[in-house]
């Protein structure tokens, strides 16, 4: 099944729901980051989660999630544009522990980024609820955004360590509410059988849509095909090795006479010779 995103709205606009599969980009960016287990599972349920978040997004548009917590996984980051392209990366991919709130820490913090076209992006924080990846983002969608949110997402590992399957929900609640389409859905995702088992099944995120909506007078909108890709070029390196500032780039070049920076998502290194960076100072 290839990785994508559908969308459905119920009950005459009151009742937004998507679902994904993310599998192939799960894993096209997890072999990227080195990741262990653990760092794995976290990073595929937030990339689900950026996805998912972001599902509403206009030409040009841009959303990103960032976790940050105590714990050894110290930092996790997924971003999604409106074209379906998701990228991501965690602090520290080998990190080990037993459970992804484990991984993360009890304590830290969500960021949800909106870049929206508009002068300024809009930025939402709030603390981490459980450190349970779809727990925190329905919460901050719910306390936040004001829009009531329930999420689901799953990763299941394959025997060699590599991603089987991951994917998720979202189903949210738009003014004014329908409270008895509202129970009937949570009532549902109460008895709904695993997300990975699901997915392992082959069920498609348009059926997953119609089961989470079963008794709900539902219709379905377009889908989005969603894969790996990273923003970064040289010139985008270029600019944040001007942003350091004229002295900065001075200290470079006399005590190093060279530098490497390496994009943080899709570990493209670029260099810079002595030549050059005497022209990023110059350039001042």
């Amino acid at each position: 099944m290839h990785d994508h995103i559908a969308r459905a709205m119920a009950v005459k606009g009151k009742i937004r729901a998507v679902a994904c599969v993310t599998t192939k980009l799960a894993n096209d960016i997890c072999f990227l980051q080195g990741t262990s287990p653990i760092a794995s599972i976290a990073l595929g349920r937030a990339l689900s989660g950026a996805a998912l978040v972001g599902s509403t997004l206009k030409q040009g548009q841009r959303t990103a999630i960032k976790f940050e917590g105590g714990g050894p996984l110290k930092k996790l980051i997924a971003e999604v544009e409106w074209d379906g392209a998701i990228r991501g990366t965690v602090a520290v991919p080998d990190a080990v522990a037993e459970s992804v709130p484990a991984a993360l820490g009890r304590a830290g913090f969500l960021t949800v980024t909106r870049d929206l076209g508009m002068k300024d992006p809009y930025t939402g924080m709030v603390q981490l609820y459980t450190s349970e990846i779809a727990e925190d983002l329905a919460y901050y969608l719910t306390d936040s955004e004001q829009i009531p949110s329930a999420m689901g997402l799953g990763v299941s590992l394959a025997d060699d360590g590599q991603i089987a399957v991951s994917g998720g929900f979202l189903i949210q609640s738009l003014p004014p509410s329908d409270e008895a389409a509202v129970d009937q859905i949570m009532t549902t995702i109460s008895k709904l059988p695993p997300l990975t088992t699901l997915l392992k099944d082959g069920t498609t995120p348009q059926q997953l849509l119609d089961i989470l909506l079963e008794g709900v007078e539902h219709h379905p909108l377009e889908s989005t095909d969603l894969f790996f890709r990273c923003g970064c070029s040289r010139d985008k390196v270029e600019r944040a090795m001007l942003s350091l500032g004229k002295a900065e780039l001075e200290r470079m070049v006399e005590e190093q006479g060279e530098a490497s920076v390496t994009c943080e998502f899709c570990k493209q290194q670029y260099r810079f010779e002595r030549s050059e960076l005497e022209a990023l100072s110059r350039s001042y």
